[in-house]
Order: C-alpha cells, then sequence, then structure tokens
C-alpha cells in the first residue's frame, strides 16, 4: 500500500517566509540591511514560487483531455529530452536533466505537450529523483490507462556536484516501467534503443 503524502494544513504567511530567508542571511553572517541584499527575501520567496509551482497544479486536470482519432495506430508514443529541472528535498539543491517518456496507447492518446507539462508538475515539488520518476509513470498509468508505460529520467544533482563529494560529472539514471514494458523484456529493450539511439 502506497503511503500519502500529506501537506501542510495551514501555510505561513508570505512575510513570515520572508522573514525566514532573512533568518537564514543572518544566520550565515550577512548582513540583511546592506543595499545588494535588502531585497533577497522578497526575492528568494518569489523564486520559490516559482520553483514549487507544482503543489498547486494537478496531473489529473493535465491528462484529462485526451483524442480517440488515431487512424488505428497501436504502437508507442515516445516524447525524447523533456527538461527536468526539480529540487532535491534533502539540500533544495537544483537536479537537472532530461525525461524520456512512452507510452502504449488504448485507444486514445494524449497531447504530445502534456507530457511536458506533467514532468513540470512533478518536478516543481520537493523531490528526489526516484520519487519523480515513479509519480510520472504511476499519473499516467492512473489518468491516461494506457497498455503499457516507460518512463527514464538521467539527471544532475548539485547537491553532488557543488557540495559533499564534488562530483562534477556524475549522472543519475532512474526508470520506471508499467503495463507491457513492465512484462515485455523486449519492449523495454525497444524503448531503451529509441533512448539512447
Amino acid at each position: 500500500m502506497k503511503k500519502k503524502i500529506s501537506l501542510i494544513s495551514q501555510r505561513p504567511s508570505r512575510a513570515e517566509a520572508e522573514q525566514a530567508v532573512r533568518t537564514l542571511i543572518e544566520w550565515i553572517g550577512e548582513n540583511p540591511e546592506r543595499e545588494g541584499v535588502r531585497e533577497t527575501p522578497r526575492r528568494v520567496v518569489k523564486a520559490f514560487e516559482e520553483y514549487f509551482s507544482g503543489y498547486s497544479q494537478n496531473a489529473a486536470e493535465i491528462l484529462a483531455k485526451t483524442f480517440t482519432e488515431v487512424g488505428g495506430y497501436d504502437g508507442p508514443v515516445l516524447v525524447k529530452n523533456l527538461a527536468v529541472e526539480s529540487r532535491c528535498e534533502h539540500h533544495l539543491a537544483p537536479f537537472v536533466g532530461r525525461a524520456h517518456i512512452a507510452y502504449v496507447p488504448d485507444g486514445r492518446v494524449v497531447g504530445l505537450s502534456k507530457l511536458s507539462r506533467l514532468v513540470g508538475v512533478y518536478a516543481s515539488r520537493m523531490q528526489t529523483q526516484e520519487r519523480l520518476t515513479a509519480e510520472i509513470a504511476d499519473a499516467l498509468d492512473k489518468y491516461l490507462k494506457p497498455k503499457g508505460v516507460a518512463v527514464f529520467i538521467e539527471a544532475e544533482h548539485f547537491c553532488m556536484k557543488v557540495r559533499g563529494v564534488s562530483e562534477d560529472h556524475a549522472m543519475t539514471v532512474t526508470t520506471r516501467f508499467l503495463g507491457s514494458y513492465k512484462k515485455d523484456s523486449a519492449a523495454r529493450e525497444d524503448f531503451l534503443k529509441m533512448v539512447r539511439g
């Protein structure tokens, strides 16, 4: 049974969020009244609204509109190189990379831009790459009900790149296969060949 992720019931005010940033600025030893830093709390809170806009978006709404006129097409639909930009939940450091998503339609397809938007919904939250991969695949499976789903994400994590072990070129790869992609090794291999080709 999947554990449901719960969000806080009451969000702090914008003023409280800005004060929290100001406290961090003071904590690192910087003067929050210095000219170049004075507006930083406001800017950081505004940036956080962009970084974490996925909490106010809904995957079901994004995948609600589908098309059934596919001319009998029953092969996989693959969209490669979708931009991924997220923040790791451990350090709030960015991780950036690419997502490759395929699904095998079962009579209906979704607009291609919706796959990019779906990635954005889950990437614009505090994340781990593993959960991001699973959430994208699970949402496609749940709301589109295709015969199969494959998700491949490769990303560079700045929490490893600029701190800690300082691994400058490490890439993390995660995959999730559902339905026909999980059952059929040949389908998985075809997907991986198309992603890498």
